[in-house]
This record gives C-alpha cells, structure tokens and sequence, in this order.
C-alpha cells in the first residue's frame, strides 16, 4: 500500500468513520498539536537513549526511568490523539476506539512527586534551558500548553472527552519537573529569570 493516497490534496482529511474535514477545523488542529508533542517526546527519549559511547550509556543509566515515563507517555499520546480523532464522543464509538480515562492523569501524579522529592523547592520563575536534556523537555512542555490550548478552543464548539484537557494538563507538570529532574542529574542549574 502506498503512503500517498492523494484524499488530502484539496486540504480535507478523514476523521474516524469517515467524515470528511477541512485540515484547518479545530479538531484537526488540536490533534495535530498533540501528535507533535509525541514526536517531541520521541526527540527527548532518542536523545536520552544516545548510544555508542560510554559517556552515552551512562547518560541512558543516569535517565533510564525517565526514559520509561516518556516512552509510556509517547502510548498515552497516540490514545490522546485517537480520542480525539473520533467525533463521535460522549456517544460510545463504533471503531472500538480508545478513549482518555481520567486514571491516566492520575497515574502520573506519583511519578511528578516522585521526581519532585530529587529537587529543592524554587521560589522563583525558571527560563527553559540548562543542559541540552532540560531544554529539549522544556520544548516538549510549551508543545503540551499549546495542544491544550487547542484541545480546550476546539471544547468550546464541539464536544470532547473532558479527559484529555485534564490528562494534557498534568502531563505539562510532569515535562517541567521532569526538566527541572534532568538538569539536576547533569549537575547544571535552573536558570532564574530576572525581571526588568
């Protein structure tokens, strides 16, 4: 089968059950933003995994946890994305369609307080940055805030799994900590932001 079917030539795309779409509609959009936070996290893990040198290995030993959080995540993701794929919420799908269950969320709460206990707690804002590690999970964490902010535009004309804000919205927690985790592992700093 070839990866070029050429229906999307005229700027549409099929939704689950076969409705077609603009590629601008909300949906696709926020869709769309979420499955460029999977790909993110691809580039954080791929970066975490680095092999070849000894130096690399110890830096897959130094972050193998995360790396299986992220991995997890990159799973929860494509649900995230597949929810919302399908319109035909709250109706149960006929595609047998997965669906965000709010235990998702919650199921990463004790890995934010685990990753949380590494690290001083901060009174000030942080600039996205430190080591190359931190940053790049920093991207992923803007990526996250801006797929949310899709997800609740497009909530606001159509109705989706209420599952998935909640879900995004933890998950954006998890990527700062996690970045603010990775930094410490490296020994670099949180760099504090300096007002006017």
């Amino acid at each position: 089968m070839k990866i070029y079917t050429k229906t999307g030539d005229k700027g549409e795309t099929g939704l689950i059950g076969g409705k077609r779409t603009l590629k601008s509609n909300p949906r696709i959009v926020a869709y769309g933003a979420v499955d460029e936070l999977n790909s993110s996290v691809g580039v954080v893990i791929a970066f975490l995994r680095s092999n070849g040198s000894t130096e690399d290995q110890n830096r897959r030993n130094l972050f193998s946890d995360l790396i299986e959080v992220l991995v997890r995540i990159q799973n929860d993701l494509f649900i995230v994305g597949s929810d919302m794929a399908d319109p035909s919420y709250p109706e149960e799908s006929k595609y047998d369609t997965p669906r965000v269950l709010s235990k998702m969320a919650s199921e990463l709460e004790p890995i934010i307080d685990s990753f949380e206990s590494e690290l001083s707690p901060i009174n000030f804002f942080i600039l996205p940055g430190g080591g190359i590690e931190s940053s790049l999970l920093h991207l992923s964490r803007s990526i996250a805030r801006r797929a949310e902010v899709a997800v609740v535009i497009l909530s606001q004309s159509e109705s989706i799994n209420p599952e998935i804000i909640v879900y995004l919205n933890r998950l954006s927690d998890l990527l700062f900590v996690a970045a603010r985790v990775a930094n410490k592992r490296i020994g670099s700093i949180d760099i504090a932001w300096h007002g006017q």
